[in-house]
């Protein structure tokens, strides 16, 4: 049974007062037992945020992390090592905003997954299609060719230490949130495309649905057999509503 899990991205959002008021409203919140939870601050805030949450259920990661894993003349660049050791134990890699806004290719999202792999850290790595790609019926080769590019340079084993979250580009701070079962048959895809090289494996790898998850839709997203919690954006800055959707995937 796969255990599900709800992670927060936090974007680039947050001031250290901002951030310190949302700690604290995480932290009053009931979560359930067997769910995992995560916040992925700004990089900025990731000290505050794992000092904040010390002996809370909440898991701490980076929004990203550099081509090279260990710290060396790479300027602006966080190394996957400099955010293990400031407490993170995920990464979120190849999110749509930096592949569409900051033109990261495939390969470069591999080379980060490698990166992250070797400093510890599980890697949740990010795939979906655009609107133009979901009306040409393009999302299943849009997100195999994005999957396989991981597989390809690493082998299907690296997931047995990994995460995929879908999140169709369309539904991101949109409002638009695709339905139960457009975002099942994108996630029982690819566990098959997991599943072709490893069946068993597939079977214990956390996809999670990212695209306006929010309290009102959380439980019916979390009850489709191949959805294992949610990426959840902008309702992960309002703590009560964050609570609520991790609470939803626990019901």
């Amino acid at each position: 049974m796969r255990r599900p899990l709800v992670a927060g991205n936090w974007k680039m959002h947050g001031t250290r007062a901002s951030v310190a008021e949302l700690i604290e409203g995480v932290r009053r919140q009931v979560l359930p037992g067997d769910v995992d939870v995560a916040v992925f601050p700004a990089c900025l805030h990731v000290a505050q945020v794992v000092e904040g949450l010390a002996g809370a259920s909440v898991m701490v990661g980076g929004q990203d992390c550099a081509v090279e894993p260990l710290q060396g003349a790479l300027t602006g660049e966080v190394a996957a090592s400099q955010l293990q050791d400031a407490g993170c134990v995920m990464v979120l890699l190849g999110h749509s905003e930096r592949r569409q806004v900051l033109a990261e290719s495939d390969q470069v999202v591999a080379r980060k997954f490698a990166a992250a792999q070797a400093c510890g850290l599980v890697p949740v790595l990010c795939v979906g299609e655009t609107l133009e790609q979901r009306q040409a019926g393009e999302t299943l080769a849009v997100v195999g060719r994005q999957l396989a590019a991981v597989i390809d340079a690493h082998g299907v084993a690296a997931f047995s230490a990994a995460v995929v979250a879908y999140e169709p580009v369309w539904a991101i701070g949109s409002g638009l949130t695709a339905s139960p079962e457009q975002a099942q048959e994108v996630h029982a895809a690819i566990r098959a495309q997991l599943a072709a090289a490893d069946a068993e494996l597939a079977r214990g790898v956390r996809i999670l649905y990212g695209g306006s998850v929010k309290a009102a839709n959380a439980a019916e997203l979390f009850g489709m057999p191949d959805i294992d919690g949610g990426l959840v954006g902008g309702a992960s800055l309002n703590a009560d509503e964050f609570g609520a959707i991790c609470r939803a995937a626990g019901s």
